[in-house]
C-alpha cells in the first residue's frame, strides 16, 4: 500500500479519491496538519492544480516527508456561458463553497438560454519530490437541468444530467458516478501516465 498526499480538505473530494484509490492510503491536508488557505490565483485548471501541488510539496520537504502530492482543480463549464463558471465554480456567486448560491446564480443565468449543454473538467497534477510532475485532464459531458434533483450536498451534481449514464449525478450511486465522472476519468489517465513516467 502506498500513501498519497491529496492537496485538499474537501470532505466530498477526499471521499471520492478514497473510493477510487481503495487499495492505497489517502491523506488529506488535515491529516498532515496543513491548515493554511492556498490561494488559487490561476486562470486555468492546470495553473491552480500546480499552485496547490507545489505549495504542499514544499511543505512536505520542510517536514522532511518524502512523498508525492496529487492536486486537482475541477469545475463545471457551460457552453452557452462561454465556459463559465469554470475555474470560478466554487466561488461563482462570490463566497467560496456556497453551493446553493452558486447553483441559483447558474440557473438564473441559464433561464433564457436554449443551449444548456455543459461538462465537468478535472485537471490532476502529480508532483514529485524532485520537482517534476505529470498532469492529465478528465471530462464528463451532459447538460444542466431546470431544477435541483437528488442529493444537493455536493456542488453542481444535482443540476448536472450525465449523458454517459443517462442520469443526474445527484441521484447516481457512487459507483455510477465514479465510472464516468471527470475526476474518475482523470484518475484513470493519471495512473497510466504515472506508470509510464516512473518506468522511464
Amino acid at each position: 500500500m502506498r500513501t498519497i498526499i491529496l492537496a485538499s480538505s474537501n470532505e466530498h473530494k477526499i471521499k471520492e479519491f478514497k473510493e477510487i484509490f481503495s487499495n492505497d492510503q489517502v491523506l488529506s491536508l488535515k491529516d498532515i496538519n496543513y491548515t493554511e488557505e492556498i490561494e488559487e490565483t490561476g486562470e486555468t485548471f492546470l495553473e491552480n492544480s500546480l499552485i496547490k501541488a507545489k505549495t504542499i510539496s514544499a511543505y512536505l520537504k520542510e517536514k522532511n516527508i518524502n512523498a508525492s502530492v496529487i492536486a486537482d482543480d475541477s469545475g463545471l463549464c457551460v457552453n452557452s456561458l462561454n465556459g463559465l463558471p469554470g475555474v470560478y465554480s466554487a466561488r461563482y456567486a462570490g463566497g467560496h463553497g456556497n453551493n446553493k448560491e452558486n447553483r441559483n446564480k447558474l440557473l438564473n443565468e441559464l433561464k433564457d438560454k436554449e443551449d444548456r449543454s455543459a461538462y465537468f473538467v478535472c485537471c490532476l497534477v502529480e508532483y514529485f519530490p524532485n520537482d517534476t510532475y505529470i498532469h492529465v485532464e478528465g471530462r464528463s459531458d451532459g447538460y444542466i437541468l431546470n431544477e435541483e434533483t437528488g442529493d444537493t450536498s455536493f456542488g453542481y451534481d444535482c443540476l448536472f444530467f450525465s449523458t454517459d449514464i443517462n442520469k443526474c449525478f445527484g441521484v447516481a450511486s457512487a459507483e455510477e458516478k465514479n465510472s464516468v465522472s471527470h475526476r474518475g476519468r482523470a484518475i484513470q489517465k493519471l495512473l497510466k501516465e504515472e506508470k509510464a513516467f516512473l518506468e522511464n
